[in-house]
């Protein structure tokens, strides 16, 4: 039994009004005078929870943080089931950097108080931050049960299911904040890129507009209207919008690499004296002292494939900051540029390091060691990084390559290209006389959508062009039967396929699918897709919307323009016949999982190929 000497003591109606009176100058910002009250109320009653927690929580504002935690946990010695005691010390173990203990206390809130919704949303954030919005969103869907007026609640979720990809509910969640909140302008701001990234850029740049309206003045808003004008076909306001956000903001980073790559593809047509990287470099070298600014620089070479000028900058940033991802920048480039002794030595430096055990580093790694001919070692490195991450198709694919070349048969099990790959053709869509006719229509809508000059900088794609943004979701009846017409013929595939729970493409067949990304493609003379795969699909896809002569009439060895599978990418040096080989019909569609390695045969035409693709996952 608590004696009265060691039990809470309770505030008299005075001392209660000196806390309120004490936590109004807090939140004023006098934390002085709020700190004196509290002490002084400490005083009388030591053993008061509420006090103590009023203490700690000036101690905190005042950045004493080693004090605030010990007087926290003074009170919960006092009160170990006061769900605000554990919120606002997790908060304060949070803040600095102690993020596991804080999770267990946010955790122990929500059992104590099932209902107290600042628990699950303090809860559901720190998730969110620590990239795992798959966590998080359960979280904040009871955050909002027990606080459905709370706006940073639904905003908080909206965010957690765009990261999801779940863009329908993500649309709902923030409606829901900003009809509580009609003046809340980050919440148009994140309403207006779910509008984008569900095809409907004329909306976004409305929901833009609201959050100008209410008061955004952030670059933020600059550079996504900057996406949307994108989007809707309109090149040269959106590279003005750009050039107006680095000119208002240079120190801005984001603003920098929209810039460089609207110019990289739509460039050539539209600002033929504006060249990307030259405006970048020029950029970096205004501002020195801005390293991040410098860092998208040095990833913008690597991925315009300029490694030797991304490896110079590279180590002369890590002279100033020897951040790990700068080192494994610096052994990527050494292993592109053939320098395989320096690679090596670099990437077991890395390994010895905190990037150790993350997949983005394995599957480095085991590129390189597939590159170098250590084909064990590169096996090993990518069955670790498919148990870290899965549902990560990088990983899957390396780890294909190495149990081929080591004869290994797990490699039939888990890249069946007879069985995984398919060519289905679509249904005549409603309307249209035949399926002929229905293309010659959609090919006249799609030559419209398709402005750049050149391929985007990081994509697969060589001499060609790609549609901006998302292609699924417009609000244009031809583009809406296309999609139609494309799930139909893939709710009769998916069926057919075997059931095998240990296998990373069938295990997750489901009855439900949503696309993660949509666009066309257009290949002119000689152009094609290198050997690649969609890291962040479940099942890919090319469907065939007009094909030039040389690739209709290819026949015997020539393949030209045809779909190539289970070829590593040529710069890995390996010497591998494709395992299958797909020849393209106009009005079909090529489904394969998307961590099959898979590219284009150049062809040699006056006439242009142009495709439709999208990626699948899983509801």
């Amino acid at each position: 039994m608590t004696t009265a000497n060691t039990g809470p003591q309770a505030l008299t109606a005075d001392e209660a009004r000196q806390c309120e009176a004490a936590a109004g100058l807090l939140r004023e910002g006098k934390v002085q005078d709020a700190l004196r009250i509290a002490e002084g109320v400490l005083a009388k009653v030591p053993r008061s929870p509420d006090a103590l927690q009023l203490l700690a929580m000036c101690q905190s504002e005042a950045g004493e943080f080693a004090l605030a935690e010990r007087s926290f946990r003074r009170a919960l010695e006092l009160a170990p089931d006061q769900p605000l005691l554990l919120v606002n010390l997790a908060t304060l173990l949070r803040k600095v950097a102690r993020v596991p203990e804080a999770l267990v206390l946010y955790q122990r809130a929500t059992e104590v108080a099932p209902q107290f919704g600042k628990a699950w949303l303090d809860l559901g954030n720190t998730l969110f931050d620590l990239g795992l919005p798959d966590k998080a969103a359960p979280a904040l869907e009871r955050a909002v049960q027990a606080q459905p007026e709370s706006v940073m609640g639904w905003s908080a979720l909206g965010s957690a299911y765009r990261q999801l990809e779940q863009w329908e509910s993500a649309e709902a969640a923030f409606l829901k904040a900003l009809k509580l909140a009609p003046g809340y302008s980050a919440g148009w701001l994140n309403l207006g890129a779910v509008m984008r990234l569900r095809g409907r850029a004329d909306e976004a740049l409305a929901c833009f507009e609201r959050a100008a309206a209410a008061g955004f003045r952030g670059p933020e808003l600059g550079d996504a209207v900057a996406g949307a004008l994108l989007d809707e076909g309109r090149v040269a306001q959106a590279i003005d919008q750009a050039t107006r956000v680095t000119e208002s903001h240079p120190d801005y980073v984001p603003g920098h690499v929209t810039l460089a790559h609207l110019l990289w593809e739509y460039g050539p047509q539209v600002a033929p004296a504006r060249d990307a990287v030259a405006g970048f470099r020029g950029a970096v070298e205004a501002q020195p002292a801005n390293l991040a600014l410098t860092h998208e620089f040095a990833r913008f070479l690597m991925a315009a494939r300029r490694q030797e000028e991304a490896l110079d900058l590279v180590r002369h940033l890590r002279v100033k900051t020897d951040a790990p991802g700068l080192a494994l920048m610096e052994a990527q480039a050494l292993d592109e540029l053939g320098y395989p002794g320096q690679a090596r030595a670099a990437f077991e430096a890395i390994s010895r390091g905190p990037l150790a055990k993350l997949p983005f580093f394995l599957n480095a790694y085991t590129r390189h060691l597939l590159r170098t001919g250590e084909w064990q070692a590169a096996a090993e490195r990518a069955e670790e990084a498919t148990r870290l991450a899965p549902r990560h198709q990088e990983g899957w694919a390396y780890l294909g390559t190495a149990w081929r070349l080591l004869g290994d048969a797990r490699e039939h099990w888990l890249c069946d290209y007879e069985r995984l790959v398919t060519s289905l053709q679509i249904e005549t869509p409603a309307g249209f006389a035949s399926l002929d006719a229905f293309l010659a229509a959609l090919r006249t809508r799609l030559d419209a959508m398709h402005l750049a000059g050149r391929e985007p900088v990081q994509q697969s794609l060589r001499g060609g062009s790609q549609t901006p943004g998302r292609l699924f979701g417009r609000k244009d009846p031809l583009i809406g039967q296309l999609q139609l017409a494309i799930e139909r013929a893939i709710e009769r595939w998916l069926p057919t396929l075997p059931t095998d729970e240990r296998h990373p493409f069938l295990s997750r067949k489901s009855h439900r699918m949503r696309m993660s990304g949509s666009w066309s493609v257009k290949l002119w003379s000689s152009g094609l897709h290198v050997n690649h795969i969609h890291p962040e699909g479940w099942m890919s896809s090319a469907f065939y919307v007009s094909l030039p002569p040389s690739v209709r009439q290819s026949a015997g060895e020539s393949h030209a323009g045809h779909l190539q599978f289970g070829q590593p990418p040529a710069e890995l040096g390996l010497s591998l016949e494709p395992r299958r080989i797909l020849r393209p019909q106009a009005g079909h569609l090529a489904l394969f999982p998307s961590y099959f390695w898979h590219g284009t045969v150049p062809f040699e035409d006056e006439q242009p190929r142009v495709t439709v693709a999208f990626d699948m996952v899983p509801a």
